[in-house]
Formats: structure tokens, C-alpha cells, sequence
């Protein structure tokens, strides 16, 4: 069993398209890489379950 802050392809299948589609980057002034949706949301539910402050 996996812990629950790890999102599985079934859940991840059902959020992915409710999430907004992501800017286009600025060739000139890119500012930061983007990171991945799904990790993202893996470590605010591991701040969440674990109730880190």
C-alpha cells in the first residue's frame, strides 16, 4: 500500500483535466521551468497529511 499523499493514475486521470492549461513562456524573460502538475499536488497532500507546518 502506498502512502496516501501519493496520487495514483486513477485519481490522477480524473484531476488532470479539471487543472487550467499552462501559459505559453516568454522567449526573452522565460522566468522559472515549470514543474509537474502531479507532483505538486503530491507534495501539498504529503504538507496536508502530515500536518507539517
Amino acid at each position: 500500500m502506498q502512502p496516501p499523499w501519493i496520487v495514483s493514475d486513477e485519481l490522477w486521470a480524473e484531476i488532470a483535466p479539471l487543472l487550467p492549461p499552462r501559459p505559453p513562456r516568454r522567449p526573452r524573460f522565460p522566468g522559472r521551468k515549470p514543474l509537474d502538475d502531479r507532483k505538486v499536488l503530491c507534495g501539498i497532500l504529503f504538507v496536508l497529511y502530515t500536518a507539517i507546518p
